[in-house]
């Protein structure tokens, strides 16, 4: 933009920052750059708190993967993992153990029974990994919808920007780029705000499913060995 071009804009009264184009925008683009802002702001506190929420039970999970279940103490751990209660794996670990103490008190532990005992610990233990899973993945279904959405909203906001821009331009019957400017500034900033929404809402939602998808593995693989674990003391019982 040349100094000429910028000394007319000035003069005419067009402020081109970011705040100046926001509150001289359409009340429809204005409506949009509200959402996208909006948006934004809470596919960030999303991100946030799911990464902690994450890394807090990816170093919970460390402890179980310290050691093998066959050489500690299962009623010291179950325990522990009653005191952490909050972490997914602890669940886990907790829902196996409650059902083979509660199989226990019944009087119903036999190696003719094995397989439909193990069966019922196995089946207590994936309920849990589902539904420790699906409250891990809250937040995930909006930071998707935003990703694939947030761009065409500003996609809106741009295209109604240009329409007001070409009607300004029919009104004045004034071609120049300080008639244009403001009004194509305004459209094209509703794009980078939908851009700005989508981009780390789509990069986060990848990286968690990603982290989800072995977590939820990992915590099969440890429900398989507390299974085998308390499948060798019904057969020792």
């Amino acid at each position: 933009m040349t100094q000429e071009v910028k000394t007319e804009i000035i003069s005419s009264g067009q402020d081109l920052s970011i705040l100046g184009l926001f509150f001289q925008a359409d009340p429809l683009v204005k409506g949009v750059m509200f959402l996208l802002i909006f948006a934004s702001i809470w596919c960030w506190a999303i991100i946030i708190n799911k990464s902690n929420t994450i890394r807090k039970e990816k170093n919970f999970s460390s402890i179980f993967g310290d050691f093998s279940l066959s050489e500690v103490d299962l009623e010291k751990l179950y325990n522990y993992s009653v005191e952490h209660s909050s972490y997914a794996q602890a669940k886990v670990f907790i829902s196996g153990i409650e059902e083979f103490k509660g199989i226990n008190s019944k009087r119903v532990l036999s190696p003719n029974k094995s397989n439909d005992i193990l069966q019922r610990i196995n089946n207590s233990m994936l309920v849990c990994i589902s539904k420790e899973i699906d409250r891990l993945e809250n937040g995930m279904t909006f930071l998707a919808s935003i990703g694939s959405v947030a761009p065409f909203i500003g996609l809106l906001g741009t295209v109604w920007g240009i329409v007001n821009a070409f009607q300004s331009i029919a009104l004045s019957n004034n071609t120049s780029l300080a008639v244009v400017a403001p009004g194509i500034a305004e459209a094209l900033f509703a794009t980078a705000l939908g851009l700005l929404a989508a981009i780390p809402a789509v990069a986060a939602f990848n990286k968690f499913s990603n982290d989800l998808d072995k977590f939820s593995n990992k915590l099969e693989y440890f429900s398989i060995e507390l299974s085998s674990v308390l499948l060798r003391k019904i057969e020792e019982d």
